[in-house]
């Protein structure tokens, strides 16, 4: 049996050498999330490694949540939970006590140049091509966030060019399906403003209300930043969990 070759500078350590080609083949879509990735054993029979060495570079993508670990039943390629920081820090949930995906109804889309703040949170140069989205998300008819979202125009220009009624209430999954670009991670940050008019009319609260701002930027597996969003929600809506261990 041929063993794989790992490519790269000598310099760098084997095992890093071969997370970067596992987290490339995510990259490249040859796995996808779900996928359940070879054993320890599988791995180290394939390119020829040390069962520790494969298990530090499996180590390497699970910190760096490219993979998960479950007991028993082995590593699998990470699904991103696409809505993760609205249950995080808003209380969406149907009569029943379930959570719910919020509907979403977009107000307007369109292809206009990237301005500075965005352009530099998706690294693209300012002024170039970006699409621009205004976002309302309603839980029983009611507005509860309102949410300005950036991407890059040229990798997601089937994205813009797609009718409205087919987009849905959940975006990353469009990523993948329409443009190829699978989310992997993001960075959030959380601040509290006054509601500017145009947020208090969206929102249907009084101008100066506080609102709860997310502000994201979502990533690939490649690190490559993906989609800038800020997200602004009414405050009684807000709720912060977390488990400390």
């Amino acid at each position: 049996m041929t063993q794989a070759v790992l490519a790269g500078d000598d310099r760098i350590p084997i095992y890093q050498r071969l997370a970067d080609v596992l987290r490339q083949s995510v990259i490249d879509g040859q796995v996808k999330p779900g996928d359940r990735v070879p054993s320890e054993n599988v791995l180290a029979e394939d390119y020829g490694l040390a069962a520790g060495t494969v298990r530090k570079a499996l180590d390497v993508l699970v910190s760096e949540g490219v993979f998960e670990r479950f007991q028993g039943r082995g590593t699998f390629v990470r699904r991103p939970s696409f809505d993760a920081s609205l249950f995080r820090f808003f209380r969406f949930r149907s009569p029943e006590g379930e959570y719910s995906v919020p509907e979403s109804r977009i107000l307007r889309r369109e292809v206009e140049p990237m301005p500075g703040h965005v352009a530099q949170a998706l690294e693209r140069p300012e002024g170039v091509p970006g699409i621009s989205m205004s976002r309302l998300r309603l839980q029983d008819d009611v507005p509860t966030v309102a949410e300005e979202i950036w991407l890059a125009h040229e990798p997601f220009r089937a994205f813009a060019e797609m009718p409205t009624g087919e987009i849905g209430d959940l975006l990353y999954p469009v990523y993948d399906r329409v443009c190829g670009q699978l989310v992997a991670r993001a960075d959030e940050t959380l601040t509290v403003e006054a509601a500017s008019p145009e947020t208090a009319r969206l929102l249907r609260v009084a101008e100066g209300t506080p609102i709860i701002v997310i502000e994201r930027v979502a990533k690939g597996y490649d690190n490559r930043p993906i989609e800038w969003r800020r997200s602004r929600g009414r405050a009684e809506q807000f709720s912060y969990h977390t488990e400390i261990r």
